[in-house]
């Protein structure tokens, strides 16, 4: 940015031309925030009123895929079975799991009301063919056999919440009728709650905190006036009926295979007519990272299906909604074009610096420059920890600065993840394993 100030003469052209793109970008992404923390603080006051209890005519199918996860998977399932709704169906997906996840469900399938808890268990080949298949699976299970037989057959699609929960997963017991709320429009066909870390007392995972609360509480719930927040995969409510609506000849189910499979179903969902929602008032728990390895590891495959994800460029600008939820769908799926640029940029600094001697700053620059440069690099961060504070303290904006600062170097510890992403979507690699669970510390 420097150099395009005429600050430095002799500047290589090339690498004005690139830094004017990322200055170009910066701003619009800047502009874009302002915009989107602007929506959420008026659609945090127009939430819907929660009812007093969830409605009886709603089924509450919570779906729970398991693969190996006997760390956690009785926390999880237990807190589901205290889900505060008259009818509430817990399904479990046991994806082939060979540790202790089946007998420590066959014990709690004995302990809990019968036909409250369901465990649909898939063996190889069947089996272990990812989050999508094992999705697809319980909602064949809910139209085959939960709508057909027993206390729930009949129940009509429209009324049926499928809950995706992970094994790792804390739902709030309340969620059910913040939701509901929510889904009194039919129009609405879902609802993503907002996503919290509950071991959030190592520095990595505190910063994972702070991420999901930027994007529930600013991205998130900016977009819910206009119908398009996305699906989070953990805390996703939708109504069957939506899922039915995006199946096609020859799918297994609503879900493709996809390294985000939530995002890919949110897409689709808004690109068929539904409309989609943030809750904020009530949040699922899950688990962080607390090393860096692993971490990247998950971030990268988040990074790569985003990448996937821009294949649905052509359809969400032609979604039924309004224009401005269209040109941010489409600016949302180039986010990893922005990241790339700015990046880019960073990289043309550095080889200035290195090669050139062209220095990040003199002392004959004007003040007003430092607030110029700190606003454009700091101003996402600083909205994002503003809103996600502003419910949690009176002192929203001086929490959101100070926690900005360690925020923002978070951001760019992660950003190696995009160049690893590319570089395995070029090489058509998409095979992952799965996130290894912390153990579950034994109520105090």
């Amino acid at each position: 940015m420097l150099a395009l100030l005429g600050l430095y003469d002799g500047t290589p052209g090339w690498a004005q031309v690139i830094l004017l793109t990322a200055l170009v970008v910066i701003v619009g992404s800047n502009a874009w925030v302002v915009i989107l923390f602007v929506r959420s603080r008026v659609a945090l006051h127009h939430l819907p009123e929660p009812y007093e209890t969830a409605p009886p005519e709603l089924l509450w199918v919570a779906v729970v895929p398991a693969l190996d996860e006997e760390v956690t998977i009785v926390d999880s399932v237990g807190r589901l079975m205290a889900m505060d709704a008259p009818n509430t169906v817990v399904l479990v997906v046991d994806d082939g799991s060979t540790d202790r996840t089946p007998e420590l469900l066959e014990d709690l399938r004995r302990q809990v009301p019968e036909g409250s808890l369901a465990v649909l268990r898939r063996d190889l080949p069947d089996a272990r063919r990812g989050k999508a298949a094992a999705l697809n699976a319980a909602w064949r299970h809910v139209h085959d056999v939960l709508l057909r037989t027993g206390p729930h057959a009949g129940s009509d699609p429209s009324q049926v919440i499928v809950t995706v929960v992970d094994a790792d997963g804390r739902l709030d017991p309340d969620s059910p009728r913040h939701v509901a709320a929510h889904f009194a429009d039919p129009g609405v066909g879902g609802v993503q709650s907002l996503v919290r870390i509950y071991n959030r007392d190592h520095l990595l995972t505190w910063c994972q905190d702070v991420e999901f609360g930027i994007y529930g509480e600013l991205y998130q719930l900016g977009r819910t006036g206009w119908g398009t927040a996305g699906m989070g995969g953990n805390g996703q409510f939708n109504r069957l009926a939506a899922l039915d609506s995006v199946v096609r000849d020859g799918d297994e189910g609503p879900w493709r295979d996809r390294l985000t499979e939530d995002q890919d179903v949110g897409l689709r969902l808004i690109e068929a007519g539904w409309r989609s929602r943030q809750e904020v008032r009530t949040a699922v728990d899950q688990q962080g990272l607390p090393g860096l390895r692993r971490l990247y590891r998950q971030r990268t495959r988040w990074s790569q299906g985003n990448l996937q994800a821009m294949r649905h460029l052509p359809a969400v600008a032609r979604a039924p909604v309004r224009l401005g939820a269209r040109l941010d769908l489409v600016a949302s799926l180039l986010n990893p074009v922005w990241q790339g640029i700015v990046g880019l940029s960073l990289v043309v600094g550095l080889w200035l610096f290195a090669v050139d001697g062209v220095p990040f700053w003199t002392s004959a620059m004007p003040w007003w420059l430092i607030l110029v440069t700190y606003s454009l690099g700091f101003t996402g961060a600083v909205l994002g920890t503003v809103a996600r504070s502003a419910r949690r303290t009176p002192w929203a904006w001086l929490v959101g600065l100070l926690i900005a600062q360690p925020y923002a170097l978070y951001s760019w510890l992660l950003f190696p993840v995009l160049v690893r992403a590319t570089l395995r979507l070029l090489a058509r690699r998409g095979s992952w394993a799965k996130t290894a669970r912390e153990p579950v510390p034994a109520p105090a």
